[in-house]
């Protein structure tokens, strides 16, 4: 039986991130379009893909374009023709939320379920394989016994996040920041409402917690669930940060390349990477460097799980400094003052053991010192930072060379070239090893040449040159190309009903539904005139906040006077409780009452 590959999957908000991306390890990127992506910000035109494509496959890495938005009904030829172009610029698959994509005349790209598909049952996961996705993406909150749940009940890679920031809601499930700011979070437009601070009220007035970020979790950190969730069947491995920056992907990719890496040297040869290459940082990884909010396995471990929000700050926490002695002049700290304010300031020194500011602040006595930003650090990562080259064999004989490189490909250069009477052996290897710049190291050399022959130098580099183009054109010739799977018309939707949270906003999502077997449908939030004063299910959550402030209602007699309610300036919400499922939803609330 053939090893299984495993795929890291890393996220880049332009082509110069993405290949970074693919140096420092990725199997595969992921990336915005010009339109219809997730993050909006994060757009990219044609020839930048044409551009990733063209590296990444290099190393037979993968390149999946998000158009992972819902479409206006004035929108679908403009997408259909969006996903043309993609297709001809070699992009290895689309990750799509709205089903209009599988009703347009499209070329036979595969498609990906994006994590907006709100893929959480096995009966959700099973219908969109039938469907023809070639990839889910599954929904961020559920435990590893759900996720395997999952991987049993389908033929098809499963992709699970596992590093990066968390959505509160569900994905594809959130409407706060749509009908409060008329930015749709399904349209790439999320305001993040979620990282402001609120105060709980209950139904009397009663203050439980004042000015806390309470819906603001802490990012997601899963590398000590990695062996496990391989263990399970997962396949995709998937870092959250389109809108991060280079240095950022640098980092969190080469962690987890590593990371991968020593899990498949102990694996037995059943395990393999998804594509080719060595990758080797010029640097520690190390996620505690890069912008976190503290970190969390969230509902890995523990449905119930509680200690998942940032609740003091959405700011970035960075490391915890044990000694000042670590600290270089010019790193960023950040501390608690005396008034509970996150406060951040840059080093000028260290004098007499303590931290000399640039301008007048007081650390408080045993304050815990955060390093947001470490200079020495810092500049090493923004230098050239990683290579990643692929290995190739040479045989060499009287009548031409063969090469052989790790993706299989091999090819054959007839050996016309001026050859003169050796005086002693010649060696080759050096000469042959020498390849530069190019994506190619030397591993392995071999020599069938008569012992009185001898090739100029001159030659020699000619012949390297031919070796590499030939594999080179060798690579792009037999590169895999996974086309769209099948759709199974007669299998039916999980559910016969479909509401607002379930995003159709168009006649052809509407059609593939129906085709289903769904017999009502509502249409999206964004597609009507729903107003915010309607009392909707604008999120929800596996994050309860009573549970995180420890009052849960499952082990604690209610204290409060329900319902409760969340206030930060002008938003107003409130709060239903499902514990039974072990589940929130925040609602729209008149403000005005």
């Amino acid at each position: 039986m053939s090893p299984r590959p495993l795929e890291l999957l890393s996220p880049a908000a332009n082509a110069e991130i993405a290949i970074q991306a693919v140096i420092h390890g990725a199997d595969a990127i992921y990336m915005g379009a010009s339109s219809h992506g997730a993050r909006k910000s994060a757009a990219n035109s044609i020839k930048d893909i044409v551009k990733v494509v063209d590296f990444a496959h290099q190393y037979r890495a993968k390149v999946y374009v998000t158009v992972n938005t819902i479409v206006y009904e004035h929108e679908l030829r403009q997408v259909e023709a969006l996903c043309r172009d993609l297709y001809k610029a070699g992009v290895d698959a689309l990750i799509v939320q709205d089903m209009a994509l599988l009703r347009l005349d499209l070329p036979p790209i595969a498609l990906h379920a994006s994590t907006q598909c709100d893929i959480r049952t096995p009966e959700k996961a099973r219908f969109l394989q039938e469907a023809g996705f070639s990839q889910l993406v599954l929904a961020r909150e559920l435990s590893i016994e759900e996720i395997k749940s999952i991987v049993d009940s389908v033929d098809i890679p499963v992709e699970c996040f596992i590093h990066g920031a968390l959505c509160v809601s569900y994905s594809g499930r959130c409407h706060a920041s749509f009908a409060t700011q008329g930015r749709s979070a399904n349209r790439g437009e999320c305001a993040q409402i979620c990282r402001l601070p609120y105060t709980l009220k209950d139904n009397a007035g009663k203050v439980i917690a004042k000015e806390k970020y309470l819906l603001s979790l802490r990012d997601f950190n899963a590398s000590r669930n990695l062996k496990e969730l391989i263990d399970i069947g997962v396949s995709s491995f998937k870092i959250e940060g389109r809108l991060k920056d280079s240095d950022y992907v640098k980092n969190i990719t080469a962690y987890y390349n590593i990371e991968l890496n020593n899990i498949i040297a102990q694996c037995n040869g059943d395990l393999t990477r998804a594509s080719y290459g060595k990758s080797e940082a010029f640097f520690i990884p190390c996620p505690e460097k890069s912008f976190n909010r503290g970190f969390t396995d969230y509902f890995l471990k523990n449905k119930r799980a509680s200690g998942i929000t940032s609740m003091l700050s959405p700011k970035s926490m960075g490391e915890i400094i044990n000694n000042i002695s670590e600290l270089h002049n010019g790193d960023g700290i950040s501390y608690f003052d005396r008034n509970g304010q996150y406060t951040g300031v840059n080093v000028n020194k260290i004098e007499n053991g303590k931290i000399i500011t640039g301008r007048k602040t007081e650390i408080p006595k045993n304050a815990e010192i955060h390093r947001t930003f470490d200079i020495a650090w810092q500049k090493m990562i923004q230098k050239e930072s990683a290579s990643r080259k692929i290995a190739v064999n040479i045989e060499i004989d009287s009548n031409g060379i063969t090469a052989k490189d790790e993706r299989g490909v091999a090819v054959r250069i007839p050996l016309d070239v001026r050859m003169e009477v050796a005086n002693k052996p010649a060696d080759y290897k050096n000469e042959f090893a020498k390849l530069g710049n190019t994506v190619y190291f030397l591993s392995s050399y071999r020599s069938y040449l008569p012992t009185d022959v001898f090739i100029p130098r001159s030659e020699i580099n000619g012949i390297r040159r031919k070796i590499v183009r030939a594999l080179d054109f060798a690579n792009i010739s037999t590169y895999p190309i996974d086309l769209r799977r099948n759709e199974n018309i007669e299998y039916p939707f999980p559910y016969l009903n479909l509401d607002f949270k379930d995003n159709v906003a168009n006649s052809l999502a509407e059609k593939f539904y129906m085709d289903h077997g769904v017999a009502h449908i509502e249409n999206a939030m964004e597609s009507s005139n729903m107003s915010c004063q309607d009392d909707k299910t604008l999120m929800t959550t596996r994050h309860c906040i009573l549970r995180e402030l420890g009052f849960c209602k499952k082990y604690f007699p209610v204290k409060f006077q329900e319902p409760l309610f969340l206030y930060s300036t002008s938003l107003k919400f409130r709060l239903k409780f499902n514990c039974q499922n072990c589940e929130m939803e925040v609602m729209s609330c008149d403000v005005r009452k």
